[in-house]
């Protein structure tokens, strides 16, 4: 039987590797259509938790986890001798940038040389993680071909399926968000289709895995370029006298040949701000400069840089320095209504706040404390002394923000996500982005 017979049958075993925000989900929807799974992570703490049905993942309710945990289609493991006994191996470890502002695959590498020893023929791998284009062709299929003396595409197959995990996202997730594949041979791109559509309704099939790896970065930079546009035009209507929520809104009434995009403190998440820069640094080897990606990381980078000049204008106004000044940063997950705070630009405006002295605390409903650079750090419990803050500096549009309370009760607002567009009294109070 072959892997394409032994997917589509669902006789195959899938093994998951790299259990956080994008394979957890993934597993789960996986073991959902009746394929076994085999979660690996060398996180054992998270390990044991998933094997006691607890999931740690915001998008993931551990009521939907443990009845696949105790019917064993999922079991979560450290060891990657599973390895050799499954079909398919999809890996989700992650990929960021080191502080160079390089790809960083070392997680990558770390991951294949564990799995590298259990490799068997006939197998099916599919890396997930964002990467450069080339990567998976030239990279991680001769990586484990070296490490188990095999040939990709005649003993094994490899690919590239670019993740779509959106975080808090309650309309699109693993099911119905289309799947994007490209395979090293054709036999491998029939195989990864099959395994694909057996838990996802839509799956489109590209020629190869360079352009599967393109596409994952068309997708992020052409958001991290609009962002950094409208970042650009939030402090050119600062300067105009304009309301920049007012432009954008305005212009999106044009029923066609627009499409907004907001404004913030600068771009966090695990994708958007790390994945131009994997094509930045590939155009970089081959004397390209990606000069649009470049100057919106410029633009996007520098925001949390403004938004504390901001709040120091706002200080001034107020006639108060901003060092002694207490202020409150009310929200540290980069996006609404998630816990996720990696890369998040609230993180660089807090430290931004403190090293110009001022005294700086945060709440967050769902980030109640954070490690950054190994050092944890501790929000605050409520808001019940928020009268005491010179200013507070909404970083982050959770829904559970009462923001109407929170101008009422505020000295000053320093709003970056328009979170109070609806407030009618104490505008007097509000400085927008």
């Amino acid at each position: 039987m072959t892997l394409k017979d032994r997917i589509v049958s669902r006789e195959a075993k899938v093994a998951v590797v790299g259990l956080g925000y994008v394979g957890l989900p993934l597993a789960v929807r996986i073991a959902e259509v009746g394929l076994r799974t085999h979660g690996i992570d060398v996180n054992a703490a998270r390990v044991g938790r998933i094997n006691e049905g607890v999931s740690d993942i915001g998008d993931v309710d551990s009521a939907d986890l443990a009845p696949h945990v105790s019917a064993g289609t999922l079991s979560a493991h450290t060891d990657f001798s599973v390895i050799s006994e499954v079909d398919a191996v999809i890996i989700c470890v992650p990929t960021p940038l080191s502080k160079t502002r390089d790809p960083d695959i070392s997680f990558i590498v770390k991951a294949t040389e564990s799995i590298s020893p259990f490799i068997r023929k006939g197998q099916l791998f599919v890396l997930e993680s964002t990467t450069y284009p080339g990567f998976t062709r030239e990279v991680l299929g001769p990586t484990l071909e070296q490490a188990s003396g095999l040939t990709a595409g005649v003993d094994f197959e490899v690919a590239f399926s670019p993740e779509r995990i959106d975080p808090g996202n309650e309309r699109f997730g693993v099911r119905n968000t289309t799947k994007i594949v490209g395979a090293m041979t054709e036999g491998g791109g029939e195989a990864v289709q099959a395994l694909y559509e057996t838990f996802i309704d839509t799956v489109k099939v590209v020629s190869s895995p360079d352009a599967a790896e393109m596409v994952k970065l068309l997708e992020n930079t052409f958001r991290a370029v609009n962002i950094g546009l409208v970042n650009e035009l939030a402090v050119m209507c600062h300067k105009l006298g304009l309301n920049t929520w007012e432009v954008i809104d305005a212009a999106a009434t044009k029923p066609f040949g627009f499409m907004p995009f907001y404004p913030g403190p600068g771009l966090g998440g695990h994708c958007i701000p790390i994945d131009p820069l994997y094509l930045s640094w590939k155009l970089r080897s081959l004397n390209y400069q990606a000069r649009f990606i470049e100057l919106a990381d410029s633009i996007n980078t520098g925001m949390p840089t403004y938004v504390v000049r901001l709040v120091q204008d706002a200080l001034n106004d107020a006639g108060k320095a901003t060092r002694g000044s207490k202020v409150l940063v009310l929200g540290v997950a980069y996006k609404n209504d998630i816990d996720d705070y990696r890369e998040s630009p609230a993180i660089d405006v807090i430290d931004l706040l403190a090293a110009k002295g001022a005294d700086v605390d945060f709440y967050d409903p769902y980030v109640p404390k954070y490690v950054e650079a190994g050092t944890e750090h501790e929000g605050i419990a409520d808001l019940s002394e928020l009268e005491s803050y010179d200013a507070v500096v909404i970083a982050t549009q959770h829904k559970a923000f009462d923001y109407g309370e929170i101008v009422e009760r505020a000295q000053l607002v320093v709003d970056t996500r328009n979170a109070t567009r609806d407030i009618q009294t104490n505008r007097d109070k509000i400085r927008l982005l």
